[in-house]
């Protein structure tokens, strides 16, 4: 019995020495978070500034009088998001779109990733054996399919690659999902069968938390908002945007061709660069979640408050993001691709939108932060919200207001809309030929920023 109580006596000895802490609070340690730069973008460190239109401009001072505002850090792309990186966006729903149809396909014709053909696609639960127990449970509870579940809680088999050439089909199982993922074939001109763009549909959630936080007595599930739509660029603005014009040939090649792949991606609207950035995220982190790292701070698009400081770059009082007062450097050079003339739109060398690293940075490392393509922000258009706006981090988004606004001017502009504090909107759901996006990320610290106090 003594030898029993001493043993008690060790081992509770043991376990109060073994955590470490002694006894003493010191936090629980997580992983370690070290900043990390994201490809493609630069930082731009917190500061003040003074938003809106400078006094001489009597006009502007309507909708934009001048404000002292605070913006935290924030990473920016250092360019408009490129058709070459929206096509990204869209393949990559479109290869979950066909991947999600090819395993509903081999589940309905009792295939399981065993088997050959239509099978290889099946989803990679369909053999229980080799389920773990928490698949098992999850598979049970929440993804066994049926009218009330559209299978999305199913895992896919993204091993195999997709067949795209019609002579690599491997059963007619496959050629039937395939084909409707096609134009129909009287749709079909010059021997040319296109993907039909329509069914290329990306859903996502998102938590409206504005609205949660002022509202704590109603359930979570309220404000979990479900969002699906088209996401491919509405390529007729080329033509519809220009009436007695001749656009055709950027109607039909400015998206997809290769030649335009450093091109700003235009033709999109608030909603479809809105559901870029969740898919963006997504794509992400599901990444990072394989290699055990943590979750990246969301993409999105950047408040007013934050595209006006990041344009500015640094400089106090200047009209343009390189200062100003001119629209051309010491050699007599346009320094922004816009509508310098009269009709004639080419006088900067530029017809129409040109590479997205074109012109020089401003000193952020930002490239058309003024012309190229007028840009979506995360900001409802309201004349008056200057004077209600918070001075720290200020955005007003209002999810009723149709209008969103878009700032930078754009190749078809003239010189005023280039103004970093040039104020212009668009509806939501509305696509142009001049407008694009680019997005930002949050920088996770406040140990960065620019006009701190020593």
């Amino acid at each position: 019995m003594k030898k029993y109580f001493s043993l008690i006596a060790v081992l509770a000895l043991l376990s109060s020495c073994g955590g470490g802490d002694r006894g003493q609070l010191v936090g629980v340690e997580g992983k370690k978070w070290n900043p990390e730069k994201p490809f493609g973008m630069t930082l731009i460190p917190g500061g003040s500034f003074i938003m809106g239109k400078s006094d001489d401009d009597i006009a502007g001072n309507l909708n934009a009088p001048p404000k002292t505002v605070t913006v935290r850090s924030f990473y920016m792309d250092e360019t408009e998001i490129t058709n070459s990186e929206y096509r990204q966006f869209v393949e990559n729903v479109r290869d979950s779109i066909v991947r999600v149809n090819l395993a509903i396909m081999a589940e309905l014709q009792g295939a399981t990733p065993g088997d050959n053909a239509i099978g290889e696609f099946a989803f990679a639960d369909a053999d229980p054996s080799d389920l773990t127990p928490y698949q098992e449970y999850m598979l049970n509870s929440y993804g066994q399919g049926g009218p009330t579940d559209s299978y999305e809680n199913r895992k896919l088999n993204t091993d195999v690659d997709i067949y795209w050439d019609t002579d690599d089909y491997p059963d007619v199982y496959y050629a039937e999902v395939m084909d409707s993922m096609y134009i129909p074939m009287e749709e079909a001109y010059n021997g040319q069968r296109t993907i039909n763009v329509k069914k290329l549909k990306y859903k996502y959630t998102w938590m409206d938390i504005q609205a949660a936080a002022r509202n704590g007595n109603q359930k979570r599930t309220d404000f979990i908002k479900s969002e699906e739509l088209a996401i491919y660029p509405d390529t007729t603005v080329w033509i519809k945007d220009f009436n007695y014009s001749y656009n055709e040939p950027m109607h039909n090649d400015y998206f997809w061709h290769s030649a335009y792949n450093d091109y700003p991606v235009v033709g999109v609207s608030w909603k479809q660069a809105r559901a870029f950035t969740q898919w963006r995220t997504k794509y992400n982190n599901d990444y990072r979640r394989k290699k055990g790292n943590e979750n990246v701070p969301t993409y999105r698009l950047p408040t007013e408050g934050e595209w006006e400081y990041a344009a500015r770059g640094g400089l106090e009082g200047g009209s343009y993001p390189w200062g100003g007062p001119y629209t051309k450097n010491d050699r007599g050079c346009f320094m922004a691709n816009f509508k310098p003339l009269r009709g004639d739109y080419a006088a900067d060398q530029a017809l129409y939108t040109v590479e997205a690293k074109s012109y020089d940075p401003n000193d952020y490392g930002l490239y058309n932060m003024a012309g190229n393509v007028a840009e979506w922000v995360d900001s409802s258009y309201d004349p008056g919200s200057y004077e209600y706006m918070s001075t720290m981090n200020p955005t007003v988004n209002n999810p009723d207001d149709m209008r969103k606004v878009v700032r930078g001017g754009s190749w078809k502009d003239v010189a005023y809309f280039l103004q970093v504090s040039s104020r212009d909107y668009e509806y939501m759901d509305s696509a142009r030929s001049y407008i694009g996006f680019r997005t930002v990320q949050d920088y996770l610290g406040t140990d960065v920023t620019l006009n701190a106090s020593n």
